[in-house]
C-alpha cells in the first residue's frame, strides 16, 4: 500500500469519506466553503484502492506555545477509512508516513483530539491537558466588589485585534496553547459566539470571554482574564445576566482560581482529559526546550524509546546546559518512552508522578534533578480541530 498526498481534485471524495465515517452531512450550500477551507488550511493524505479513496487523514500546519516559544505543530484530524478497508493497516501506514513527513518539514510536535486514547497511545501520542467544565445555577451568580473598568461586546464582524493580544499573553502562561492567526479566529473560533472585553480605567484591554445565551443558559467557551480586576469584571458581567439565565456553564483550565473565590464554591465541576500531543523530533525539541538551567543540574542521561519514529530512539545527555545525542548507550540514566516524554515536557504530569507509576525507570536522584529542570507550567488547550 502507498500513502499519497491528495490533490484538490480528490477533496470532494475525502469529504464524502468524512461524511460516511463520522455520520454527518455537509449542507449543499456549505460544501464549497468547506472545500475552500481544506485547500487553504489542510494538507490531505490518503491510500487508494484502485482509483477509489479507501482511507485518508488531514494535517493542519499550525504552531503552539511552550511558554514564550512558538513551535511548529502538525494537527491531525479527519482520520477515516471505509468499513470494507478497516483492519488492513491503512491508518498505521498513514500515521507512520505522516510522522516522517512532519519531521522532514520541521514540525517538532503533533496534536490531535482522540476518538480513542488507547488507539493513539500505541502510536506515541499522549494526553497533555484537561478541561474543566463548571456548571452553575442562577443563585450562584453573586457579584463581587465593583471594579472601575468597563465591558464592551463584539460580534465576529467587529473582531478586535485587542482580543488577539489578550489571548497571546494568556497563552504564553501555558504549554500547548495554539498560536492563532486572525483567519483562525474568524473561521474556527467565533461561530455564533459574542466576545465581551474588559477594559481597565486606562482603557487597556485586559481580559475577554466568548459566550452565547440560548434558552435561559449562558455558555462561556473561553474565559481569559490577564488581571485580578479583569477576572472580577468579567465575572460581574456574567452575574448581570442573572434575570436572563437559569444555568451557567464555563469551560476553563483545571486550576482556574475563579471558582475558589465564589460566594459558594461547592459547584458542579467536571474535569475531562482533552487533547493529545506527540513529540515528532525529540532531539530538536530537547535541544531548544526552555529548561530551568538555573537549577544547577550538572549531568543527566535519558534513554528514549519510540516504536513508530525510530529517529527518536537513543540516549540523550544533558550536561553543561547542552543536550547531546550519544552514539553509544550508557548504563546509567532514566529510561522512558516518547509518550512519557511528551506528557512531561508539556507539563501535564511531573517527572516524580510518572516515576511513581512506573513510566520512568531509573534512580531517584536523577528524577529529582529532572524535576528541577522542567518548568512548572500548566498545560492547556482551548481549541478543537
Amino acid at each position: 500500500m502507498t500513502v499519497i498526498k491528495l490533490t484538490n481534485d480528490r477533496y470532494r471524495e475525502a469529504l464524502k469519506l468524512s461524511e460516511y465515517a463520522f455520520q454527518y452531512k455537509v449542507p449543499e450550500q456549505s460544501i464549497e466553503k468547506r472545500l475552500e477551507t481544506m485547500e487553504k488550511h489542510h494538507e490531505l493524505f490518503g491510500i487508494l484502492e484502485g482509483e477509489e479513496l479507501a482511507a485518508k487523514l488531514h494535517m493542519l500546519p499550525l504552531e503552539v506555545y511552550l511558554g514564550e516559544t512558538k513551535w511548529k505543530m502538525g494537527g491531525i484530524a479527519g482520520v477515516a477509512t471505509y468499513p470494507e478497508h478497516r483492519r488492513s493497516g491503512y491508518v498505521k501506514e498513514m500515521i507512520t508516513f505522516l510522522l516522517e513527513y512532519m519531521r522532514k518539514e520541521g514540525f517538532s510536535v503533533s496534536m490531535l483530539h482522540p476518538f480513542s486514547v488507547p488507539f493513539y497511545r500505541k502510536y506515541g501520542w499522549e494526553l497533555f491537558c484537561s478541561r474543566l467544565k463548571a456548571s452553575l445555577k442562577s443563585e450562584d451568580l453573586v457579584m463581587k466588589k465593583q471594579v472601575q473598568g468597563k465591558i464592551r461586546r463584539f460580534q465576529k464582524e467587529a473582531h478586535s485585534s485587542q482580543i488577539e493580544e489578550i489571548y497571546d499573553q494568556f497563552a504564553k502562561q501555558f504549554s500547548g496553547m495554539l498560536v492563532r492567526e486572525t483567519s483562525w479566529w474568524q473561521a474556527s473560533i467565533y461561530d455564533e459566539l459574542t466576545a465581551a472585553v474588559y477594559y481597565n480605567e486606562d482603557g487597556e484591554a485586559k481580559g475577554y470571554m466568548l459566550y452565547e445565551v440560548k434558552k435561559a443558559k449562558m455558555t462561556v467557551e473561553e474565559f481569559v482574564p490577564l488581571t485580578t480586576d479583569a477576572r472580577i469584571g468579567l465575572w460581574n458581567f456574567i452575574c448581570q445576566h442573572d434575570s436572563m439565565i437559569k444555568e451557567l456553564e464555563i469551560a476553563t483550565y483545571e486550576s482556574d482560581p475563579l471558582f475558589f473565590s465564589l460566594n459558594e464554591p461547592r459547584i458542579k465541576a467536571e474535569v475531562t482529559p482533552y487533547f493529545m500531543v506527540r513529540i515528532v523530533d525529540a532531539e530538536s525539541l530537547l535541544k531548544n526546550f526552555d529548561f530551568e538551567w538555573s537549577a544547577g543540574v550538572s549531568e543527566l542521561v535519558i534513554h528514549l524509546k519510540d516504536q513508530h519514529a525510530p529517529w527518536n530512539n537513543g540516549t540523550y545527555k544533558i550536561k553543561n546546559k547542552e543536550i547531546t545525542k550519544l552514539n553509544e548507550s550508557e548504563s546509567e540514566g532514566l529510561s522512558l518512552d516518547i509518550n512519557t516524554l511528551s506528557a512531561m515536557l508539556f507539563g501535564y504530569k511531573r517527572p516524580a508522578d510518572l516515576y511513581e507509576i512506573g513510566q520512568i525507570e531509573g534512580g531517584e536522584e536523577a528524577i529529582k534533578g529532572l524535576e528541577t529542570l522542567i518548568p512548572a507550567r500548566k498545560a492547556f488547550f482551548y481549541d478543537f480541530f
